[in-house]
């Protein structure tokens, strides 16, 4: 068990008042206030918490890009296939090198909800989305995510947000739909049901993820997931690579490295480590920017041009997000 203690439980013990004699934090217990250095550390955890959520975030945001970059040369069942495999060789090899002990078995149907939200849930149907939808379109569909998460999390935890939460929730979804539907000719599109189905699994994803990191390292939760699929995928990979055309090109291969190693992993990493750092909700909060940094990369590296509606409806629901944020403290 103690192999597996989370980040957020090893800090708890480096800001203790170190023994000289090297017996952990017997020599100083009680002698100290708590106040003294509980307060400074409990920032120092906190800020270092928002940061890795704001990395993975960063990372996140450049996940439509690489995979519309990917897209150029392969099928959409081999990028989603081949990220995860890739993904998991690093992920296998990290956990084999470090010796670690299998996940409790009461982690394990967490760990399931995981792999099947954001190793292959999201990624699948948002791959087959952007096939009929462009950057900037998904990206502001996603924009609900946070939403999403934070409702997710508030029924798994039991949490009951107030009232203008749910009100600024509901106008943000508003906002979201209106631009979805009125860039779809008047009514959904089938990459807009792509997008919100996977938008379901990812929040669950993710509310697993950021509660299972309180009791392992966060690279750990994402690892076991991976590896978790790893039969599934090598199998999907080994019958997309046989049936779908494969063109490999700087922008394909780019796209795949990314999507496997910065996405899939990297990305995951530092998110569940800032989630178990900040709480669910907060670190939910930070991905307000995700669909604003996602719109900038598919300008830059796309050569997309945004519908003038598109910026408008991400400040929006920026705007609404942030209204929950301050109404939860």
């Amino acid at each position: 068990m103690r192999d597996n203690d989370s980040a957020t439980a090893t800090a708890t013990i480096a800001v203790s008042t170190p023994d000289p004699a090297g017996q952990g934090t017997r020599a100083t217990a009680g002698q100290e206030p708590p106040t003294t250095t509980a307060t400074p550390a409990r920032g120092a955890l906190v800020s270092r918490g928002a940061l890795l959520a704001v990395l993975g975030v960063a990372a996140f945001s450049l996940t439509f890009p690489g995979t519309a970059w990917a897209l150029e040369g392969m099928g959409p069942w081999t990028v989603v296939m081949l990220r995860s495999v890739l993904a998991a060789v690093v992920a296998g090899g990290a956990l084999a090198v470090f010796r670690v002990r299998l996940p409790e078995r009461r982690h394990w149907a967490g760990i399931a909800v995981v792999a099947g939200g954001v190793v292959l849930g999201f990624p699948l149907l948002t791959t087959l989305a952007l096939e009929t939808s462009t950057t900037s379109h998904a990206a502001v569909v996603v924009g609900l995510l946070p939403l999403t998460t934070a409702a997710c999390s508030a029924v798994r935890t039991g949490v009951r947000p107030s009232r203008t939460f749910w009100i600024a929730s509901l106008v943000g979804a508003a906002v979201v739909i209106g631009f979805a539907v009125q860039q779809s000719g008047g009514a959904p599109g089938r990459g807009d049901l792509l997008l919100f189905a996977a938008l379901l699994v990812c929040a669950a994803g993710y509310t697993e993820g950021g509660r299972l990191a309180r009791h392992m390292p966060g690279w750990q939760v994402i690892g076991w997931a991976l590896v978790l699929v790893l039969p599934v995928t090598v199998a999907g990979a080994a019958v997309a690579l046989s049936t779908e055309p494969l063109r490999l090109t700087v922008h394909s291969v780019g796209g795949l490295l990314w999507l496997a190693f910065g996405s899939q992993f990297l990305g995951l990493v530092v998110w569940y480590r800032g989630m178990a750092a900040i709480g669910i909700h907060k670190a939910s909060q930070l991905q307000l920017a995700q669909p604003l940094l996602t719109l900038v990369w598919s300008v830059l590296l796309l050569g997309e041009r945004l519908p003038p509606a598109a910026p408008a409806a991400a400040l929006a629901v920026l705007a609404c997000i942030a209204v929950t944020q301050r109404t939860r403290g």
